[in-house]
C-alpha cells in the first residue's frame, strides 16, 4: 500500500472541540503516522500527495443502532436479503461517509457474514459490529420483524445467548421493554423479561465477555440494565434523574435514537425528513404514538446531554447513507451542539464498540478511517452531506474532489 499525504484541509479531530486550520497528515500502512497544522509540511518522499483544497477532514461517521433491512421491510427470501443488506451497507460508506456500524438485530446472522466479507476485502463496506438476532420474548418488541428471536424462561435465554456467541456475534442485543412502533400490547412503558430471565441472559454475557446492548425504554428497564452491567442503553424514551446518575456513575453509554419519536408529519422540518417519511410509509397509529412520546423523550435526551452522560449516535432508521445524518439533525434541533453530535457519531461510538484506541478520532497511530466534506459541519451539521472523499484503512473508497 502506497503512503498517502493529505494536505491543505481544516481538521476536526473529534478530540478537541475546535477545528485546526491548514492541516496535513500522512498515512502509512493504513494508519495515521503524522499530523501537522498551520501550513507545516510533511516529508513527501515516496508518498502520493492529495491537496484537499481547504475542505474539512474528520473521522469516518458511525451509526451504532442499525437494522440492515431498514427503511423497507425485509425481502421474502434469504438471497434477496443478503443482497439488499449488503447494498445498504455499501451505499452507507460510499454515499454517507458511514465507515462503521453496530447492528441491533439481523436475521440469519447476515450481518456477521457481511462483516467477514468486508473485513476480507471481498466487497466495499463499513466495519460491522454484529449483533445477530434481537433476543426478545413471546409478545416481545419488534416481533413482526424477522430479526427477532422469541425466548421464554432462563433456560431459553441461556441457550439463545450461547447460540449467538457460537455464530460469531460481537455483542448481544437484549429486549427489556416495549417500544413506540408495535401492536397495542407492545408499549414502551411495559417491561417484558422476568428477573430470572434477564439475570440469566446477563450472566452468560458476562461469563463470555460479551457486551450487552439493552433496548430499555422506561426507568425500571434502564436501571435494571445498568445494574446488571449493560454496555449501552438504547432509546431511553422515559427516564428519571436516578437513571441519569446511574449512567454517569457506571460510564454506561446512552444511545437515544431520537428519530423513532421525532420523525412525524407534525415534527419534520426539511426535505430530507419528508423524503424519509414518504419512503417509510408509517401508519397513522404509529405516528400518533411517536408524537405522544416525543416530548418526554426530548426532555430526557436533553437532561442526559446537560449532565454529561456519555452518548453515542445510533439512528434505528434507514437507509444507512441517510440515517446518521437524519439523527444528527435531530440532535442539533433538540439542543446538542454540532461538535457534541460529531463526537457522539465518532469517538464515543467507537468506545461503545470497544475500539476507541484504534478508531473514532483523527490522531497519530489510529486507523485512517476518514471523510472529507466540502463545507464546515461545525457551522451547519447538514454540511456532512457535502461528501467529497471517504477513506477506510487508509484506502480511498470515494473520491469526488
Amino acid at each position: 500500500m502506497q503512503d498517502i499525504i493529505l494536505k491543505n484541509f481544516h481538521l476536526i479531530d473529534c478530540v478537541s472541540s475546535e477545528a485546526v486550520p491548514d492541516a496535513s497528515l500522512k498515512i502509512v500502512n493504513g494508519r495515521i503516522s503524522n499530523i501537522v497544522s498551520h501550513g507545516n509540511n510533511i516529508e513527501a518522499k515516496g508518498a502520493e500527495v492529495i491537496d484537499l483544497q481547504g475542505h474539512w477532514l474528520l473521522p469516518g461517521l458511525w451509526d451504532v443502532h442499525v437494522h440492515l433491512m431498514f427503511p423497507d421491510l425485509a425481502p421474502p427470501t434469504i438471497p434477496e436479503r443478503v443482497i439488499k443488506y449488503g447494498l445498504n451497507a455499501t451505499e452507507g460508506i460510499m454515499e454517507g461517509g458511514v465507515t462503521s456500524i453496530r447492528t441491533a438485530g439481523t436475521e440469519d446472522w447476515i450481518d456477521v457474514a457481511w462483516r467477514e466479507s468486508f473485513n476480507a476485502g471481498n466487497a466495499i463496506g463499513p466495519r460491522i459490529f454484529a449483533a445477530g438476532y434481537f433476543l426478545t420474548t413471546t409478545a416481545g418488541h419488534a416481533k413482526r420483524h424477522p430479526f427477532t428471536r422469541q425466548l421464554d424462561g432462563p433456560a431459553e435465554f441461556i441457550k439463545g445467548v450461547r447460540e449467538q456467541i457460537m455464530h460469531g456475534v460481537d455483542h448481544i442485543k437484549l429486549n427489556l421493554s416495549g417500544g413506540i412502533m408495535g401492536p397495542g400490547w407492545d408499549r414502551h412503558w411495559h417491561n417484558f423479561l422476568l428477573p430470572n430471565e434477564i439475570e440469566a441472559a446477563f450472566d452468560v454475557c458476562h461469563q463470555r465477555d460479551m457486551p450487552v446492548m439493552s433496548h430499555a425504554t422506561n426507568p425500571a428497564a434502564v436501571k435494571e440494565a445498568i445494574r446488571l452491567g449493560t454496555t449501552s442503553v438504547e432509546h431511553g424514551y422515559i427516564m428519571d434523574d436516578e437513571c441519569i446518575q446511574m449512567m454517569k456513575d457506571t460510564n454506561t453509554v446512552y444511545v437515544p435514537t431520537l428519530g423513532i419519536s421525532h420523525l412525524t408529519p407534525n415534527q419534520i422540518t426539511n426535505e430530507w425528513e419528508s423524503n424519509y417519511l414518504k419512503r417509510r410509509n408509517i401508519s397513522n397509529e404509529m405516528l400518533a404514538r411517536a408524537d405522544a412520546a416525543s416530548g418526554e423523550h426530548r426532555t430526557w435526551f436533553r437532561k442526559a446531554l446537560d449532565a454529561g452522560v456519555e452518548m453515542a449516535l445510533g439512528s434505528d432508521l434507514g437507509p444507512i447513507k441517510d440515517a446518521v445524518h437524519l439523527e444528527m439533525g435531530l440532535w442539533i434541533r433538540n439542543g446538542a451542539s454540532p461538535i457534541q453530535a460529531l463526537k457522539a457519531a465518532t469517538i464515543t461510538s467507537a468506545k461503545v464498540c470497544g475500539i476507541d484506541k484504534d478508531l473514532g478520532s483523527v490522531e497519530t497511530g489510529k486507523i485512517a478511517d476518514l471523510i472529507v466534506v466540502r463545507d464546515n459541519p461545525l457551522e451547519n451539521i447538514s454540511h456532512l452531506r457535502t461528501l467529497l472523499m471517504v477513506l477506510k484503512d487508509g484506502r480511498i473508497i470515494t473520491n469526488r474532489l
